[in-house]
């Protein structure tokens, strides 16, 4: 089990995983560190070189797409959600009733919601691509500026909002 910490200019995050992929994509912060090391990770950030240099070509504006091997954790819900967010476009965003819509349930925008709360995998699982249905921003784990900086990085302007599509 290993982790390494990510930081360009603007961001800083820690990524961790195992032999067979990724677990964890988080913004940084001292107390989620001491929880992986607690776990029982180790620092090593050649084993995330690949993850590291796409990461960097996607804050670059170089990556619209991540070739990455993860693993997802969570409730079924929360895999079903999880993975419907991989289906948003680079650049596009939905709403979380969109969401809702698209995994089968449109009355779970709030357990939409949760899920992408839960996303342990920020940026590769694009929870950031998914606002209000008025396109306002809401809610993300890694504070609504970040979310902001992130849509701006895809070119996406996040207070025009056009609901005629889903994903």
């Amino acid at each position: 089990m290993h982790y390494s910490i990510y930081q360009n200019s603007t961001y800083k995050y820690i990524i961790a995983g195992k032999d067979y992929g990724i677990d964890l994509i988080k913004v940084f912060s001292d107390d989620l560190l001491n929880q992986i090391k607690a776990k029982g990770y180790s620092g090593d950030n050649l084993f995330f070189e690949e993850a590291i240099k796409q990461l960097e070509e996607y804050f670059g504006g170089k990556r619209k797409k991540f070739d990455l091997k993860i693993n997802l954790n969570g409730s079924d819900f929360q895999k079903k959600v999880w993975t419907a967010l991989c289906d948003i476009p680079y650049g596009e965003t939905r709403s979380y009733k969109d969401i809702a819509k698209y995994i089968g349930d449109e009355k779970a925008s709030r357990a939409v919601g949760m899920a992408n709360n839960k996303n342990p995998i920020q940026i590769i699982i694009p929870c950031h691509r998914v606002i209000g249905s008025d396109g306002s921003l809401r809610g993300y784990a890694g504070g609504i500026e970040i979310k902001k900086r992130l849509l701006e990085i895809e070119e996406h302007k996040p207070n025009v909002y056009n609901n005629d599509y889903l994903i």
